[in-house]
């Protein structure tokens, strides 16, 4: 990956190629959250950077529209081939960058080749249909039909627990759509997904297809705040806190957002469930990515009947949840993204042990890695439990009985998927009717996601959805023909 280190001042912006691309002066470091060693340097863009960026967007956006549907299909072939083959090389890259176990930077990288591959898939399916218009009186012998056109330049914005992943969920749709788009990674986090853009504007340029098609801004608040407030966006794509994702839509009001936010997901395990199984999953759920998932396990409610038992095998097994260094393939948690990020959560255990919660296990740290920790008595009003933690962190409360649990999957702010286990294919209905989410998993963790399945959330959790097919309808808009012959 010589090209992403060759000139950190350099950011894909416009339609130079590289070494001739648009320089900003400041270069940031990028560092390892393990350690904190260096891994590389990122150009650290400005918004001047980020109007360039739009201005660029806007004036490639006819030909962009015109690329025919057989161009994009083979555009986004070709980036799906190129991740594959450096499938490796990406892997260690995001380990890095994002301090995050290998065994789930692996789990992104194949999740994002998929990405890719299912929206290549998008372009043969990207149409409309006849519309009897003849309905209404006076309109007899007119035809009407919709297509669907490129809404215009799409503002992608990334979080840093998967940031390749994320950006290619913005991207590819946006491609497939025919739409220019202009990504911002998280700016811990840009070396990835850095190293794309650069190759997917030779892609493009080598299909014939402008390269401002797909560009790259990196950089703080001021970055963000250009690139969502220009009435020339026709559709921003955030993913990330729900405050910033609430301030991103109104800003960008009444231009359209769509928000991937947070969630305090659920774990519901009932009376009849099997639970090694839920057990396992509990496990894997919740510490998985170290915890910085908006769909990890955070609130584990289980039937009264069953709770201690279920407790028990919890803290039997936990020592399975190894931590330490991420680039160990037996390590499941290991540092969080910066000290800081540390921090709020041994703040927000402190409080929760304050109000009468009860520590199970872990709530400290070994070395810079917090361990797993496992909280009970927890009230619903402490941030432990109402708000998002994003970390190795999980709290278990007990109810009665299921429609008490339904109850308690629902009194939040939140809603992007939970989960169940049970045995009874009735209780499995009641939870898919009743919970207020975007996603109910039975007899799985909440964190399951296959990309060609629409993903979004309810409530404080979001609108709109990801997933290529639903993405690109997200990008698109209908427009009506209405012809009386």
């Amino acid at each position: 990956m010589t090209k992403l280190l060759s000139d950190p001042h350099l950011l894909p912006v416009g339609e130079q190629a590289l070494p001739d691309g648009f320089r900003v002066d400041a270069v940031r470091g990028i560092v390892f959250p393990y350690n904190g060693d260096l891994v590389g340097e990122a150009p650290e863009g400005t918004a001047a950077a980020a109007v360039a960026a739009i201005d660029a967007a806007v004036r490639v956006r006819p030909a962009v529209a015109k690329l025919t549907a057989g161009v994009r299909r083979s555009v986004l072939t070709a980036i799906a081939d190129l991740v594959r083959e450096h499938r490796a090389e990406l892997i260690e890259l995001l380990v890095l960058e994002t301090g995050k176990p290998v065994v789930d930077c692996t789990v992104e990288v194949d999740r994002t080749v998929l990405t890719w591959s299912l929206a290549a898939e998008e372009p043969a399916r990207l149409h409309g249909e006849t519309v009897p218009i003849d309905l209404l009186p006076g309109a007899e012998g007119m035809v009407g039909y919709f297509t669907r056109r490129p809404a215009g330049v799409v503002v992608g914005i990334a979080g840093f627990n998967y940031p390749l992943m994320l950006a290619s969920h913005k991207i590819a749709p946006a491609l497939a759509a025919g739409c220019p788009v202009i990504v911002k990674p998280a700016p811990a986090t840009p070396l990835a997904t850095l190293w794309l853009v650069h190759e997917i504007r030779d892609i493009l340029a080598a299909h014939g297809a402008p390269r401002a098609t797909v560009q790259l801004v990196t950089g703080e608040t001021e970055v963000g705040v250009a690139l969502t407030t220009d009435p020339r966006v026709a559709v921003v794509s955030f993913t990330g806190s729900a405050a910033v994702g609430h301030a991103i839509a109104k800003a960008c009001a009444p231009r359209k957002a769509v928000l991937e936010l947070g969630s305090n997901a659920a774990l519901v395990v009932c009376a009849d469930a099997d639970l090694d199984a839920a057990a396992s999953a509990i496990l894997r759920g919740g510490f998985y990515a170290s915890g910085q998932a908006c769909i990890s396990v955070q609130r584990v409610i289980v039937e009264d009947a069953v709770n201690d038992e279920l407790v028990q095998r919890l803290l039997d097994r936990l020592d399975e949840v190894t931590t330490g260094d991420p680039r160990d393939p037996a390590t499941r948690v290991s540092a969080l993204i910066d000290p800081a990020a540390t921090e709020r959560v041994e703040k927000m255990v402190a409080a929760a042990v304050s109000a009468g919660a009860t520590v199970l296990a872990g709530g400290g740290r070994r070395g810079p890695v917090l361990a797993p920790t496992v909280l009970t008595d927890v009230r619903s009003d402490s941030e432990a439990w109402c708000e998002e933690i994003f970390a190795p962190v999980i709290a278990v409360s007990r109810v009665p009985d299921a429609d008490s649990a339904w109850r308690a999957v629902n009194d939040s702010r939140y809603g992007l998927h939970a989960a169940v286990f049970t045995r009874s294919l009735a209780t499995a209905y009641a939870a898919i009717d009743t919970l207020e989410v975007g996603g109910v998993v039975i007899n799985d963790v909440p964190g399951f996601r296959s990309d060609a399945m629409p993903y979004g959330g309810v409530k404080d959790s979001g609108i709109g959805r990801e997933g290529p097919r639903w993405a690109v309808e997200e990008f698109t808009v209908t427009r009506m023909a209405v012809i009386r012959p």
